[in-house]
C-alpha cells in the first residue's frame, strides 16, 4: 500500500464551491472521519476517491484498484437474500460461515436467509457494512454508515468495523459520531466555502 494524496483540488456545482485547492495525504492503513455539516463535501470527496467523479482540477494519486464502499443508499439487490447480497462481493475463499459470523457480530443473527427488502432501514444499514468490510480491498469508504443505528448498535458496529479495517486504509463519513471511532481516528478538515 501507499500513500493517497489529494492534490490541490477544486470542485464547483455551478455558482457552489465544495473545495477550493484542498490537499490531503492519507496514510497506508489510516483511520479517518469526515463529520462536518450538510453540503460540505463529504459525499463528493468519497466520490472523488472512487473514481465516480472528477476533481475540476488537482489530482488523486495512489488509490488501489479494489475500494469497498457503502454509499449514502445501501445499494443491496432487493429480491436476494442477506447472505447472496454478501456473497455477491467475496471471493469463493470466504465459507458462508465467514459471513454467518459477522453478521451475528453486527446483530444480524437469523437474519441471513431473509430477503434483504424485508428488513428494517437499519438492518438494510448493517448489511451494507458487512458487505464492505468482507470486501477484500486496500480502502473503505463509508458514507454515513451508522443511518438508522441507536447508540447501542453505533458501539457494535464501530467494533466490528476497527476489527475489519486493520491495515487498510479507511475514511468514515457521517453525522453520528462514534466516540470510540472519534479517539482512534484522524479528522479530515475540509475548509467550509
Amino acid at each position: 500500500m501507499k500513500d493517497i494524496i489529494i492534490n490541490d483540488i477544486s470542485k464547483t456545482y455551478g455558482d457552489t464551491v465544495v473545495f477550493d485547492h484542498f490537499s490531503y495525504t492519507l496514510r497506508p492503513g489510516g483511520i479517518y472521519t469526515l463529520s462536518s455539516g450538510s453540503g460540505t463535501g463529504k459525499t463528493t470527496l468519497l466520490r472523488m476517491l472512487m473514481g465516480l467523479e472528477a476533481p475540476d482540477t488537482g489530482t488523486i494519486f495512489g488509490i488501489p484498484d479494489r475500494i469497498g464502499a457503502v454509499f449514502q443508499e445501501n445499494r443491496l439487490i432487493d429480491g436476494l437474500s442477506v447472505l447472496k447480497n454478501i456473497s455477491l462481493v467475496c471471493p469463493d475463499s470466504v465459507p458462508a460461515s465467514d459471513i454467518l459470523r459477522d453478521l451475528a457480530r453486527t446483530g444480524l443473527e437469523g437474519c441471513a436467509s431473509a430477503s434483504v427488502n424485508e428488513l428494517s432501514g437499519g438492518m438494510q444499514r448493517r448489511v451494507a457494512l458487512v458487505r464492505a468490510c468482507l470486501y477484500p480491498c486496500e480502502l473503505l469508504l463509508l458514507d454515513e454508515p451508522f443511518t438508522g443505528l441507536d447508540s447501542e448498535l453505533v458501539a457494535v458496529c464501530t467494533d466490528y468495523l476497527l476489527e475489519k479495517t486493520a491495515g487498510r486504509t479507511c475514511i468514515v463519513a457521517g453525522h453520528i459520531r462514534s466516540p470510540r471511532l472519534d479517539a482512534v481516528s484522524s479528522e479530515i478538515s475540509i475548509p467550509h466555502r
